[in-house]
């Protein structure tokens, strides 16, 4: 006896379902994944570099296979301990400073009651966002040169009886990137915080006036539990790129006296895989960084899971 036509089409698989049911959007979506495939997907077939020889002008499967050299090579390297104590400090205050500095000026900004005065604030503080490392790196070396802006008010005041070397004072380096890093992104990471606050139903501050919550009251007890699920989910991803500490703004403020303190995994990849051309080295060193981060966001979001319940997967 055959089966009736609904039953058949109850066994179709839920997401060809989805792909006939909503066949324009992703037709929509056709150019997207293509671009992806081939920008994205495809380029990582270069990966195989990492475990050969390579010799430009030859394809990688004519290359000598030496397995995990170079991954080796960087452990063992005189270099390492140095990279990565600069790469773990300066991404360990991106993840303490940085990170909590978007969420405390969110919080300031919401509690703006006049809008004018809280839209300057907020275009103010995220127009850093939208200038070239090159150009800030300009602005950041005008400003704290030994005949910089800084030294000539702090001279003119009285401050300070002769110049001071900013940008050559290798101990101050790992603040100074920080509080960079933080004028430069601050104002863009608050959007996603206070978009997170813009949900929040008036319902329950009105709430907790009534109960008789103040102002740090309703941000402690309303808002900040509101915002728990968009900073944990951000906390995840960042901890990926825990062995990202920037590469752009060491070049350009950075120099030969203050380079053991800026010389970052980053960095050290550039300079073995593109300046001195040994290509199989610079892409273990990616690979590798690369492959600690996808650990990390899996380790951190199974915590994240565990303790709160709200996780990226």
């Amino acid at each position: 006896m055959n089966a009736p036509a609904g039953a058949i089409r109850k066994k179709r698989h839920p997401f060809l379902q989805s792909l006939v049911k909503q066949r324009e959007m992703w037709l929509l979506c056709v150019p997207i994944i293509v671009w992806v495939a081939v920008f994205c997907y495809y380029p990582m077939y270069g990966l195989l570099m990492a475990f050969v020889d390579y010799v430009p002008g030859r394809e990688i499967w004519e290359c000598d296979f030496v397995g995990l050299k170079y991954f080796a090579r960087f452990i063992t390297g005189n270099d390492f301990p140095r990279l990565l104590r600069n790469t773990l400090a300066m991404s360990g205050l991106s993840l303490t400073v940085g990170f909590v500095c978007p969420i405390l000026f969110a919080f300031m900004l919401n509690e703006l009651g006049n809008l004018k005065i809280k839209k300057f604030v907020q275009t103010a503080s995220y127009l850093p966002h939208f200038i070239s490392w090159v150009v800030a790196g300009a602005m950041v070396t005008q400003l704290l040169a030994t005949d910089g802006v800084l030294n000539d008010l702090l001279l003119a005041t009285g401050l300070i009886d002769e110049p001071i070397s900013y940008l050559q004072k290798g101990e101050w380096y790992w603040g100074l990137y920080t509080v960079i890093n933080i004028w430069k992104g601050l104002g863009w990471s608050t959007i996603i915080y206070l978009s997170a606050m813009s949900g929040v139903d008036e319902e329950l501050y009105q709430a907790g006036v009534i109960d008789g919550l103040g102002r740090l009251g309703l941000a402690r007890h309303i808002t900040l539990p509101t915002l728990v699920p968009t900073i944990v989910l951000l906390w995840i991803m960042n901890v990926g790129n825990i062995l990202t500490a920037g590469f752009d703004q060491h070049l350009i403020i950075g120099n030969t006296i203050t380079q053991r303190y800026w010389d970052v995994i980053d960095t050290y990849s550039y300079r073995y895989g593109v300046q001195q051309g040994y290509y199989s080295m610079g892409t273990a060193v990616s690979f590798m960084k690369a492959l600690v981060g996808f650990v990390l966001v899996l380790v951190t979001n199974f915590i994240a899971r565990r303790a709160s319940d709200v996780a990226l997967f």
